[in-house]
């Protein structure tokens, strides 16, 4: 079955260096999800994100826990990383972070999620479902992002969440 992309844009008033240190806090990371979705983060904290590092949390899908385990496959502080999902909901997630500075001071903060949905065909018929929520999760992302940034800046005309 095919892959599918998702990209998501947020551009920030605030310096790279801030911006990376606050998406390199795991325990950030339930603070932007979207509270129905009760992230819960089970690994030790805090944890130190790397190359390598290991980290395991929780979902509910529709009520239903799902365990979910992703792996740092790259680690560039300040400009990018990537974490793959080794086990969960989706037959291949990986999702790239990358982060750069624009031209005003700011920094522009690019997701791109590789992914593709389980059980063949089938899976397939719930994408457009799937994609609603996806969007859903990244678009509540950038708010929340903005709010515990205290980034009052107001959304530029790239940013948007789209899919190839």
């Amino acid at each position: 079955m095919p892959d599918h992309v998702l990209r998501c844009t947020l551009r920030l008033s605030l310096p790279r260096a801030r911006v990376f240190a606050f998406f390199a806090d795991a325990e950030n990371l339930a603070r932007i999800t979207p509270p129905e979705l009760a992230f819960r983060i089970r690994t030790p904290l805090p944890i130190t994100l790397r190359e390598g590092a290991l980290i395991d949390y929780t979902i509910g899908l529709r009520g239903i826990p799902m365990r979910w385990r992703t792996r740092i496959n790259r680690w560039a502080p300040g400009v990018e990383f990537i974490d793959e999902q080794l086990r969960g909901p989706y037959a291949l997630w990986i999702h790239r972070h990358s982060f750069r500075d624009d031209d005003a001071g700011g920094t522009i903060v690019e997701d791109e999620v590789q992914y593709r949905l389980p059980f063949g065909w089938l899976g397939d018929l719930a994408h457009p479902l799937v994609r609603l929520q996806l969007r859903r999760i990244f678009s509540y992302r950038t708010t929340r992002v903005r709010e515990l940034l205290g980034d009052s800046s107001l959304p530029s005309a790239d940013e948007a969440v789209s899919f190839g």
